[in-house]
This record gives structure tokens, sequence and C-alpha cells, in this order.
């Protein structure tokens, strides 16, 4: 009975595919132990990537992943070099990085120049200013070699094609989701796109210090805190709102990033400018913030509420709470007067997610539920991202690493003001230079909305018919 025992649970253990091993151990006030979970959880993450693989793309993610989360986790690689000095994947970072900022340094690749969005477009951008600011290995260092833009020209890139998007034929002016005007989703106006704009102009405002920069952060706050997207009482923040009626009615999903994109943002124009109100509305927000995503059952531990739940969260949902998680650690770094409420947020968040990572067939698969140390069978990018984000920004605290440089403070990438302004950008509501296609109308569902990246409701079928062979039997 007790050898038959044993074999039903080791095959058992098999079947679930290492749920019985001990989830990755973190003392998230231990730079050792930080390190080696984050090193265990990042090389989960590069499985994914076939982009350094001989004939696929650089930069690039496989079905069912899009385009931008690709910029996303490549993000999260300049972090990881940043927090841990490690530089295995610095090579391959920077090639995809150059690789998909075209040869413009736009982020308007050929491979996906049709098809993306604005906030596609703006999530690369935080990455190559990811790199600028924590003076990560410059561009001509990777195999595309010399004469490449450098980190900043990138963002300053896109920042120029994006003012150029600005849409002051309906509601009052923000930028739509998608460039063109064949792609659906144009009459939307989301936080993504409009948030993702402001934290790129913050942030350039702070690195270069031109008041350019600084001036369109306004324009954009001054415009979001106007909308129907902006509670300024509250300080909740909605989805997106659609120009066909004359973006009078909001959609009021919660997520996660929608207040991480503007918590930073803010954090970086205060830094900049010590304008109390920019702390005004950061404070707010961050109060809302915890309040709605880190819910007292939950033992101070981030979740989607939205969909985490319900288990219903899709591929690009996943990658939230990471997005979210950095961008609260660098609020608490540029705005010390927050770092007190934040940390312990993210030092219990890194422990539940370091616990969640026990799954798959190695045993350290990180799945979505930080609050529970029993798998939850969910597997990918996203989890592995944002598990990631949560345990490394823990290193700011242990190693006291410096702030986000500025060209003041050291930051080494040489920025380029006119960047981008020769690109074909595609064209805007107000007809900047674009596309004549009729506006594509069918009805975008909440599920196209949540996602940043879905951009056709072809796109979107053929991604959840994609993820159905991702489940772990």
């Amino acid at each position: 009975m007790a050898v038959r025992s044993l074999l039903f649970l080791a095959a058992l253990h098999y079947l679930l595919g290492g749920q019985l091993a001990a989830a990755i151990e973190l003392d998230p006030t231990s730079a050792d132990s930080v390190k080696d979970a984050a090193s265990t959880i990042v090389y989960g993450m590069m499985k994914y990537y076939t982009g350094n693989e001989t004939g696929d793309t650089p930069g690039n993610l496989p079905d069912p992943y899009y385009w931008w989360e690709a910029g996303g986790m490549f993000g999260q690689m300049v972090d990881y070099y940043y927090y841990t000095n490690v530089t295995t994947y610095n090579e391959e970072t920077v090639q995809a990085i150059v690789h998909q900022a075209g040869d413009a340094g736009d982020f308007m690749p050929a491979n996906q120049t049709k098809t993306e969005g604005n906030d596609d477009q703006v999530f690369w951008a935080f990455t190559a200013m990811d790199a600028a600011e924590l003076n990560f290995a410059s561009p001509d260092s990777g195999p595309a070699g010399d004469g490449q833009p450098s980190w900043v020209s990138m963002g300053q890139a896109v920042f120029n094609l994006q003012t150029t998007r600005w849409d002051n034929s309906t509601c009052n002016g923000g930028l739509r989701w998608q460039i063109f005007t064949w792609n659906s989703g144009y009459d939307y106006k989301n936080v993504a796109s409009n948030g993702g704009f402001f934290q790129l102009a913050a942030r350039l405002a702070r690195y270069t210090n031109n008041e350019t920069y600084a001036d369109w952060a306004r324009t954009e706050w001054e415009w979001f805190s106007n909308s129907i997207l902006y509670d300024n009482e509250t300080h909740k923040i909605y989805d997106g709102t659609s120009d066909t009626d004359n973006c009078t009615q909001a959609d009021h999903t919660q997520w996660t990033y929608n207040y991480g994109i503007w918590l930073n943002g803010l954090a970086y124009m205060y830094n900049h400018t010590e304008d109390d109100i920019w702390l005004h509305h950061l404070n707010g927000i961050l109060n809302q913030t915890i309040n709605t995503f880190f819910p007292s059952e939950y033992d101070d531990i981030m979740v989607e509420v939205a969909c985490e739940p319900y288990g219903t969260c899709t591929t690009d949902q996943f990658t939230f709470k990471g997005f979210t998680m950095r961008w609260l650690a660098v609020v608490a770094q540029l705005v010390p007067s927050t770092a007190s409420t934040i940390w312990p947020l993210i030092r219990a968040s890194a422990k539940g997610a370091a616990g969640q990572c026990d799954g798959g067939t190695d045993g350290v698969t990180c799945g979505m539920t930080w609050n529970t140390t029993t798998w939850d069978g969910s597997y990918g990018v996203g989890q592995q991202m944002s598990a990631l984000a949560a345990v490394q920004a823990n290193m700011i605290t242990i190693d006291d690493l410096k702030a986000p440089y500025t060209t003041d403070t050291g930051g080494t990438s040489k920025g380029d003001p006119s960047a981008g302004t020769g690109s074909d950008s595609g064209g805007s509501g107000s007809g900047a230079g674009g596309a004549s296609s009729a506006v594509y109308t069918d009805t975008i569902t909440s599920g196209d909305k949540a996602g940043a990246g879905i951009l056709t409701a072809l796109m979107l079928l053929f991604t959840l018919g994609g993820a159905a062979w991702m489940v772990i039997f």
C-alpha cells in the first residue's frame, strides 16, 4: 500500500506539472534572494522569445502575443540589467529594440506599421526611455552596429509623431487608440494612448529639461482631467470613450495599468517641476489604486480585479500588473513621500508572485494569482513578466539604486529634438498626413478595449483561438 501510494503521488506530481514542488522562495530584503528569484523568472520568460533564432524577426514574440507586449518585455530586460548588473541578455535586448525601432528609430517598423496603435508604439518608446534613463548598453553595441539612433532620440521620434496625431476634430482633443482609419478602434480615445503620451512627454521633459515636452504633458493632462475618463473627486480612471457619442460615455472597467501609466507620468512631472498640482493628483490616484487593486482580503497583494478573481484574464491582461509594479517602484524613487506607502505593497506582492511560481513541468513557472502558492494553471510571457517586475523592484531599496538619470545627473544618451519629423506617421482625425480610408466603425467589445494591442476583430478571434493550445494538461 505504501509503495502504491508513493507511486501515485509521483505520478500525480508529474501530471500536475510540478505543482507539488516548492515555489520560488523570496526574501525581499535580501539581494541574493531577489537576484536568484529574478534569474529563475527571467529565464522562464525568455524561453518564449524566438526572435533571436535563425529566420525569425528580432524583437517579435510568437503567437498569441502582440507586438506591444514584446516591447514591454524588453523594457523588463533593461530593468533586469539595472537591478542585477547581469549582462547575459543585453545583446539580444539591444538587437530587439533597434530592429523594432526601424531605420527612423520611431517604432514604425515595416512588419507592424499598418496595424499598430498609438499605445503599441508608446510602449516601445517607454522601453527606449528606460534604456536612456538607466544608461543601458548603447544601441551601437548590438549586432546592428554603428549609426543607430540613440535611445532618447527614439523616444523623441515617437513623441514628435504622436503630436501630429493630436485630434481636435472630436471630443475637444486627445489621441485616438488607433493610428490608421482602417483599424477597429479608430473611433476610441483610450487611457493607454493618452496616458502613454503624457508619460512619454513627462519623461522627455525631465530627461532633456526641454519645456516643450512639459507643455505637451500639461496639454494632455488638461484634456484628460476634463474628460469623462477621469473623476477629479474620486480619482477613478476609466478605460476609454468613443467619439461616436462625442465622448460622453466611458468604459468604467478598472485596469491596473491605466492607473500606473498616469502615476508614473505624474511622478516624472512632479520631480521635474516640483509643482504641487502634480503631487495632489498623484496622491489621489495612488490612494484610489490601493483601494481598488490591493483589497484587504488579498493581504496587500495586487490583484487585477476585472478578470483575475474570475479566471477570465486574456493574454494582454496578464501583463498589466507587471507594468504597474514597475511604475509604482519608480514613483517611490521620484517622489520619496510616497515610498512608505508603496514599498510594503511591492514587497507583499513580490512574495506572493514568487510563491505563485510553482507550476509547469519545471516547478517554477509563474501564474497570475499572487495571493496563493497553489499554481493557478495559467502561464505565459505576461505572468513571467509581472512576477519579474514585482520581485526585482526590491533591489531599489536593497542597493539604494539611483533614480532614473537625466542629462544633468549622468544620463549618457544624446537626444535629437527633430527625430521622427520626416516619418510617415499615419493619419489623425484632424487630417494630419494620413490615410484616406473610411473609418472602421464595427462595435468594439469590452475585451477589445481592455487589450492595448488588440487591433482588429479578426486578430482578436485569432488570438483567442491561438491561446487554446497554451493550456497545460
